[in-house]
């Protein structure tokens, strides 16, 4: 059976909750008679959002697959794009990107698409298009992550929308740090976009756009060399 856990981060936005049902509670009771009206007005949005924080927050545990050669998903959600194209800056070669795009309604936790050496490489400032928009990818407020693995890389961008808050890497920001596939790296909060960069001469993907994908779960690729079944 999956156990369910809650990010500890729900905390500030359960607060936030209740401070929105009791302002909800005061402006029923600006234009009511009655403190009982006002009440359950409070009570009830109070504990809407509240209910709505604690499923963002989710936080299930996840069984990577077993398969050496396979590539994860790094994010919930669906297959916004598979794009070709050359990354200079950190691979420095022809790469293949797929891009996943996060509702409001999708698990937020992030996990790493291959085993390596990861490394953070900083939150660069951009704009907050929609991130279902292809301008996002290169436009957009993100964190960058680089992950080094024995056969590839991955180039990891955590990318803000306009209703998304933050992203958040959660390994050490100041040194590169071991990590599995499907381990958890980070969460994107309220709506997002995750993009994972990989050399083309390396994978070979197995998805489309439109696919739906969960996080250190869904295989989106295979590596070329020694390419194996989906356990």
């Amino acid at each position: 059976m999956t156990r369910w856990r809650i990010r500890p981060e729900v905390m500030p936005f359960i607060a936030a909750s209740f401070a929105v049902g009791i302002l909800a509670g005061l402006a029923v009771k600006a234009f009511a008679s009655s403190w009982h009206i006002a009440f359950e007005v409070a009570v009830g949005v109070a504990a809407l959002f509240t209910a709505y924080m604690l499923y963002f927050f989710r936080d299930p545990d996840r069984w990577a697959p077993t398969n050496r050669m396979a590539i994860v998903a790094g994010a919930d959600g669906t297959v916004a794009a598979i794009t070709e194209l050359r990354e200079n800056k950190y691979l420095k070669t022809d790469c293949v990107r797929i891009s996943i795009f996060l509702s409001l309604f999708d698990v937020h936790v992030n996990r790493a698409p291959i085993t390596g050496k990861s490394k953070f490489l900083g939150y660069f400032p951009g704009k907050r298009f929609f991130t279902f928009q292809e301008k996002s990818s290169s436009l957009n407020q993100h964190n960058k992550i680089l992950i080094e693995g024995e056969h590839t890389s991955c180039l990891v961008n955590q990318i803000v929308g306009p209703v998304c808050r933050r992203v958040v890497y959660w390994p050490d920001h100041d040194k590169a740090v071991d990590v599995a596939v499907g381990e958890r790296i980070g969460m994107m909060k309220f709506g997002s976009r995750l993009d994972m960069y990989f050399p083309k001469k390396d994978v070979t993907v197995r998805v489309k756009m439109g696919d739906g994908v969960k996080a250190g779960v869904t295989i989106v690729g295979y590596l070329r060399n020694n390419q194996g079944d989906a356990n």
